[in-house]
C-alpha cells in the first residue's frame, strides 16, 4: 500500500506533467474551442482512460517488450499519426459546410464519440507508453507490497487528476468557444483551426517516427 506523503507528492508531479503542453490538451482545447464543453470533456475522460491503459501495460511488461522492438514502435507511431490525421482531415471537410455552426454541429455528434477519438488517440501512442514505464516505478516501494498493484493505484489517481485539469480546461475553452461562435462565420474557422491542429499533431508523430527509424 502506498503511503499518503508518496500519494501526495504523485499528484503533485502528475499535476504539473499534465498541465504542460503537449498533444493531449492541445486536443482538449481545440475541440473545446470548436465544439464545445461537452466536446473537451469527453476527449479529457477519453484521455484519461488512455493513461490508465498505459498504466495497465507498464504494470503487465507489455510497455517493456514494445520498448525493445524499435520496429513495433515506429508502427504504433505511425498509426497513431494516420488517425489523428484523419480525425483532422474529417473536421476540415466539416468546416467547409457553411450552414452548421462548429457548436452545432458538435451538439449533434454523441458525447462518447468525442472519448473514443481521445482514449484512441492517447492509448496507441507508445512515447505515451514508455513514458509512464519510466514515470509510474519511481513512486514505487517493493517493501510495501507489489510494485504491480502499486502501479495500478497511481495509474488510478493520475487518471483523476487528468479528468479534473482537462475538465477545467475544457469548461474555460468552451465558453470562449461559444462566444466566438456568435460571430458570423467563426464556427467555421474554428473547426479549421481545430482540423489543422490534429493534422499538426499528426505530422509531429511521423517526424518522431522518421526521426527514430533512422536512429535505430
Amino acid at each position: 500500500m502506498l503511503t499518503l506523503e508518496t500519494l501526495l507528492g504523485f499528484l503533485a508531479v502528475a499535476v504539473v506533467i499534465t498541465l504542460a503542453p503537449g498533444p493531449d490538451n492541445l486536443m482538449v482545447l481545440g475541440q473545446s474551442l470548436a465544439r464545445g464543453r461537452a466536446a473537451g470533456f469527453g476527449i479529457a475522460v477519453g484521455c484519461a482512460l488512455g493513461c490508465f491503459t498505459h498504466t495497465l501495460w507498464a504494470a503487465l511488461g507489455v510497455s517493456a517488450a514494445l520498448a525493445s522492438s524499435p520496429t513495433a514502435f515506429l508502427l504504433l507511431k505511425l498509426a497513431g499519426a494516420a488517425y489523428l490525421g484523419w480525425i483532422g482531415v474529417q473536421t476540415l471537410r466539416h468546416a467547409a459546410a457553411p450552414r452548421l455552426t462548429s457548436l452545432a454541429a458538435g451538439a449533434r455528434e454523441p458525447w462518447w464519440h468525442y472519448l473514443r477519438r481521445g482514449f484512441i488517440a492517447n492509448a496507441i501512442n507508445p512515447k505515451v507508453a514508455l513514458f509512464f514505464l519510466a514515470f509510474l516505478p519511481q513512486f514505487t516501494d517493493p517493501a510495501r507490497g507489489r510494485p504491480a498493484l502499486q502501479m495500478l493505484q497511481l495509474g488510478l489517481v493520475f487518471a483523476a487528476q487528468t479528468i479534473l485539469v482537462f475538465g477545467a480546461l475544457a469548461f474555460a475553452a468552451g465558453g470562449v468557444g461559444r462566444l466566438l461562435a456568435r460571430r458570423p462565420g467563426a464556427g467555421i474557422w474554428l473547426d479549421r483551426c481545430a482540423g489543422l491542429l490534429f493534422i499538426g499533431l499528426a505530422l509531429r508523430l511521423v517526424l518522431d517516427g522518421v526521426a527514430f527509424g533512422s536512429e535505430s
